[in-house]
């Protein structure tokens, strides 16, 4: 299926192998029941937590709309999207490194902003199939995202696709084999392995299987990687999304800790060292 497009190489989005992802949770949006009617506290500590990320060493950011619970179940509303739109432009002057947008759980969106801003890619939680999860059955909209892509000519926005999602389960239960092959044929850049939940740990084995099955393709890890796992996931993985464990206390909802995130990416560059000189 090479004939569709050309291969992704995540070297050239982020300009190292194995890149990190790191994570900007946001605090909560207008629109959400928890936000508090001001939204200059959530940009400063987006800013605070983007910088700190940095500064530690991380390749890119991941900005996402975590703390909206409860999520839409498929299209968020007006005022999320003005207020991610508005908090990524800012992120966006904040740090040198690529920026990704994450709408939970409107990648369609999720696209809108990242053309807006000038992201470098997006993480789309939901693409192929149906899945459930705790906000109801949500339908992939794959189908509208590539043709806002065309709409756009936007081919620098690539499209990080998660496959059996955490927090939820397919509508069919089915292979995350076959699961990362359809967002391949419906031409995602590169597939998300994660855990079952936020924070936990992606088992080897199911990001083995993935690569195996699809050898030439990016694969990213999408949860729990922390310096005692990462040396083992990126021996099949391409990359890791990291969120948690560059935490205060590795707790998911506390600021980033940039000591955390520089403990982390010593890791990570002797696993680069490692691979440049056995070439």
């Amino acid at each position: 299926m090479s004939y569709l497009r050309k291969r992704t190489r995540l070297v050239d989005i982020f300009g190292v192998e194995k890149p990190i992802i790191g994570m900007v949770h946001l605090l909560p949006l207008p629109g959400s029941g928890l936000y508090d009617g001001n939204l200059e506290p959530v940009l400063d500590r987006a800013i605070r937590d983007a910088r700190a990320l940095e500064e530690g060493g991380v390749d890119a950011i991941e900005v996402e709309n975590f703390g909206d619970m409860t999520y839409f179940p498929g299209k968020v509303e007006p005022e999320t999207i003005a207020a991610m739109t508005y908090i990524a432009s800012e992120l966006s002057h904040e740090v040198s490194i690529p920026m990704g947008i994450c709408l939970l759980t409107d990648p369609y969106s999720a696209f809108a902003v990242a053309h807006v801003v000038g992201a470098s890619f997006i993480r789309a939680t939901v693409y192929t199939e149906a899945i459930v999860d705790v906000s109801g059955v949500i339908q992939g909209p794959a189908h509208r995202i590539q043709r806002l892509r065309k709409l756009l000519s936007d081919d620098k926005v690539k499209i990080f696709a998660d496959v059996q999602i955490k927090h939820s389960v397919p509508l069919a239960p089915r292979p995350i084999e076959e699961s990362a092959k359809d967002a391949f044929y419906f031409l995602a850049d590169a597939v998300i392995v994660s855990g079952r939940f936020t924070g936990e740990e992606t088992p080897v084995e199911k990001v083995k299987r993935v690569k195996e099955y699809l050898p030439e393709f990016p694969i990213l890890v999408g949860s729990g990687a922390n310096p005692k796992n990462i040396r083992k996931l990126l021996q099949y993985a391409d990359g890791a999304i990291v969120g948690t464990t560059f935490k205060r206390d590795r707790i998911t909802t506390n600021p980033v800790d940039v000591k955390n995130v520089k403990e982390f990416m010593e890791i990570v560059k002797s696993i680069r060292r490692e691979l440049k000189s056995h070439r």
